[in-house]
């Protein structure tokens, strides 16, 4: 994530420092300390950092373990805050399940109160540069938007469940295996419908879809970066309107949980139209789906607004 948002914490950074003043004196900071709830009989607690770690770690889990989520449903995650129940939580978990790099004040947290409990869901994968404007060394960490790479990260944490519940090893085992029959059919079903498509720039809010894109041959065009919040250079502005207009793109994507104004001005400057495509940082509160349900409606979005046959 960019520098910047290392450093503009200070409630975060604060919530951090009262919690761990307060695990300071009840366990006398050690992370090596804290027993595995599986080891006493109960399940195995997990604490995810946002949406798409805790659909992996309930669909693996099941009944095996228990999950917090720590953002709320129609949070933005790049800014999550965290209170000093939830670095408790952190520092009490059996895991934690995290993206290193996109969440800072959980980077901060899980270095402090459990980084040898804590899984980065992105070790092991290959990892995308950002490229919006001044990101060229920043890493991209939207990882979870190729259906492969989270049977990966299902795979991960399914060993590291097992490992803390052997009595549940063979269901968690089970659960892992259908999980990535489940990601490689939702990838098959992608690659198949993004086979013949009449444009493959992606123009989107933000630099949120490049493994997606990666995954499928498209050519990702962000008029942000990879923070949603990062205002776009007039001149990026202008340089993604010449180029939909050049290139006769007709669709720029805008996302759930973000204001659309940006992609919206482009869109009207243009001539070309608007659609939601979800990048499963979160789920609405109101939603009733789920990572599979979103992934094949960003599927049947992405086949209108691509113009695939």
């Amino acid at each position: 994530m960019p520098t910047a948002k290392l450093t503009a914490r200070p409630l975060a950074r604060l919530a951090l420092t009262v919690a761990a003043g307060t695990l300071l004196l009840s366990a006398c900071s050690s992370t090596s300390t804290v027993p595995s709830s599986a080891s006493s009989g109960g399940p195995v607690s997990v604490v995810a950092a946002f949406y798409p770690l805790e659909y992996a770690a309930t669909s693996v889990g099941g009944d095996a373990v228990s999950v917090t989520t720590l953002t709320p449903p129609g949070v933005e995650p790049h800014d999550l805050e965290l209170t000093a129940a939830q670095v408790a939580e952190i520092a009490s978990a059996d895991v934690v399940l995290y993206v290193k790099g996109f969440q800072p004040a959980v980077d901060e947290a899980v270095q402090q109160q459990a980084a040898d409990r804590a899984i980065d869901v992105s070790d092991g994968l290959t990892l995308l540069a950002g490229t919006g404007e001044g990101e060229e060394s920043a890493v991209d960490p939207h990882v979870w938007l190729a259906p492969l790479n989270m049977a990966t990260i299902a795979s991960t944490i399914g060993t590291r469940f097992a490992t803390l519940n052997p009595a549940a090893a063979d269901a968690i085992g089970t659960r892992t295996t259908e999980f990535g029959d489940s990601m490689s059919q939702l990838d098959a079903r992608f690659t198949a419908g993004l086979a013949q498509c009449a444009s493959r720039d992606l123009v989107v809010s933000h630099d949120a879809f490049g493994y997606l894109a990666d995954a499928y041959d498209l050519t990702q065009i962000g008029i942000s970066g990879l923070s949603p919040e990062a205002e776009p250079s007039p001149a990026r502005l202008k340089e993604v309107a010449e180029l939909v207009r050049d290139t006769g793109i007709t669709t720029i994507y805008h996302e759930t949980l973000v204001d659309p104004k940006i992609a919206q001005t482009i869109a009207d400057e243009t001539g070309a139209t608007s659609a939601v495509l979800d990048p499963l940082e979160g789920l609405a509160p109101d939603s009733t789906g789920d990572y599979l349900t979103v992934m094949d409606q960003n599927l049947a979005t992405l086949q209108s607004g691509q113009s695939c046959t």
